[in-house]
This record gives structure tokens, sequence and C-alpha cells, in this order.
């Protein structure tokens, strides 16, 4: 094999370091440089850190998270379902509603048991 085969990939590879370098070379060239004690200053949800990094979180936090990861998760199985569905037919079609329906009656009783209202 020559190494002519390869000029493709490498050009591929090279175009897509460029394309991820470059703007980040411009903007520090170019960008202004001032820094202030806000700037400088950690972030973290939009105010000043007042308590201990180790201080505990409400488990709602903790319930809103996990319900937001199981829907998302759930939902990204509708997009291969939505794009096989001619080749599924029917069958595949009803399968579909029926996912879709046990993931409605799930949030709905995440929704009546106060799961998703925040104080």
């Amino acid at each position: 094999m020559s190494l002519e085969q390869y000029l493709p990939a490498l050009l591929f590879i090279l175009i897509g370091v460029a394309m991820g370098v470059l703007p980040q070379l411009i903007g520090y060239i170019l960008g202004p440089n001032k820094p202030d004690a806000a700037k400088n200053s950690p972030y973290e949800c939009g105010f000043e850190a007042f308590e201990d990094a180790r201080m505990k979180f409400d488990v709602r936090y903790y319930l809103v998270a996990i319900l937001f990861i199981l829907f998302d998760l759930e939902t990204a199985f509708l997009f291969p379902w939505a794009v096989t569905l001619k080749e599924l037919g029917m069958w595949g079609f009803l399968v579909g509603v029926e996912f879709v329906v046990v993931l409605t009656i799930g949030f709905v009783y995440m929704w009546k048991k106060g799961a998703l209202d925040w104080e």
C-alpha cells in the first residue's frame, strides 16, 4: 500500500485539528486580557460560595437529576425507532406506542407525586 491512499485521512485529521486549535489560538492572541477579581473568582451556580464545599444538598436536587437522565435516555430510544419505523411495520409501531404510553404514565406519576416541584 502506498502513502497516497492515506492522504485523504491525513488531510481530514489535519483539517479537524486546525478547526479545533485555530479558533482558540486566535481568541488567545486577539482577545482582551483584563483579569479582575470577578473573573478570577471561582464560579458555581451564579452566587458566591458561602459554606463548606462538602455541605449537604437537598435530596430533591438528586431526584430531579436522576429523573432528567432517566427521561432523557428513554427519549433517546425514540430516534432509532422513528428512523426504522417503516421496516418495523405495525407491530413495531404498536410497541413504540406502548413505550411512549409507559413513559407518559411514569412522567405523570412523578408529576403528581411532586417530584418535579421545586420550592
